[in-house]
């Protein structure tokens, strides 16, 4: 069964950090942005192995990510 999660990804001074707001608790660090997409995938296999393990309920997704775009004053 597959199921996607929106991730949120932010970039800090020196690293990488990333949230899923499904799943709360489920975060990562990562030093690039390609380390922490790793890191997420691993943190939310083993967010979602947890859940089953303690008999919870794996959360549906619910979270959606889009964009708006607005123009600035220059």
């Amino acid at each position: 069964m597959s199921v996607k999660y929106a991730v949120i990804f932010e970039e800090a001074k020196s690293n990488w950090a990333a949230y899923v707001s499904d799943l709360p608790g489920c975060m990562t660090t990562g030093r690039t942005l390609e380390d922490t997409k790793q890191n997420i995938r691993e943190a939310i296999e083993g967010h979602l192995r947890t859940l089953r393990e303690c008999g919870d309920p794996i959360p549906k997704p619910s979270s959606f990510v889009g964009e708006v775009e607005i123009t600035t004053a220059a």
